[in-house]
């Protein structure tokens, strides 16, 4: 009775490691998930290369282009949320015509409703870059 149990068990472990190894996909870029916060390397694929290190945590931030990267104990860049700072600059400009206005968010020469939405969608999340509203 207990091999049985031992079986079942090893069968339920192996299908959980097993489905918990997929990865995610989306457009032309593929994104597998998985942390053990040990071991070290880099990996590449096309231009793109990732570096990690032995006891990497999952904690940080960094950029480039318009990707950027949140983890790792490396120094990275400032974490940044969007939040009520950002909105009290944000309603400084309001209704402002020009270019180069820092509240424009929509792009189009006045800080209106569009920019607000635009505002909106990134609430509480992390800084898109880059994010103007610094």
């Amino acid at each position: 009775m207990n091999v049985r149990i031992m079986r079942l068990a090893a069968l339920v472990c192996a299908v959980v490691v097993i489905r918990s190894a997929s990865g995610q996909t989306g457009g032309d870029y593929e994104l597998v998930w998985s942390t053990i916060d040990g071991g070290g390397g880099q990996t590449s694929g096309g231009s793109y290369v990732l570096t990690g290190t032995i006891g990497q945590s999952d904690a940080g931030w960094t950029s480039g282009g318009d990707y950027e990267l949140l983890g790792g104990f490396w120094p990275g860049g400032p974490l940044c949320f969007v939040g009520f700072e950002d909105f009290a600059r944000f309603a400084q400009y309001w209704l402002y015509t020009g270019s180069n206005i820092s509240a424009d968010l929509y792009s189009d020469d006045v800080v209106n409703f569009e920019d607000l939405r635009e505002l909106a969608e990134s609430w509480l999340c992390y800084c898109p870059v880059p994010w103007p509203l610094k």
